[in-house]
């Protein structure tokens, strides 16, 4: 499996709400995904925002079969 498959949890955090909200945008557009959830909360004076990617485009990649391979 890619890495990609097990890590679809990001987390963002700056001091104001614009950073982490032109982070989320940025990631989408860069890595063409939607967020299944985003929870963004204030914590020590700082917004943190955890973002979970929708799982449905996780593509899972399997060995190839042995067919193939010889």
């Amino acid at each position: 499996m890619s890495v990609e498959n097990k890590h679809n949890v990001l987390d963002f955090e700056s001091c104001s709400m614009r950073k982490p909200d032109g982070c989320l945008g940025k990631w989408q557009s860069a890595n063409h995904k939607r967020f299944l959830t985003t929870s963004i909360r204030r914590d020590r004076g700082k917004f943190c925002c955890l973002a979970l990617t929708n799982p449905s485009e996780v593509v899972i990649l399997g060995r190839q079969e042995s067919s193939e391979t010889s």
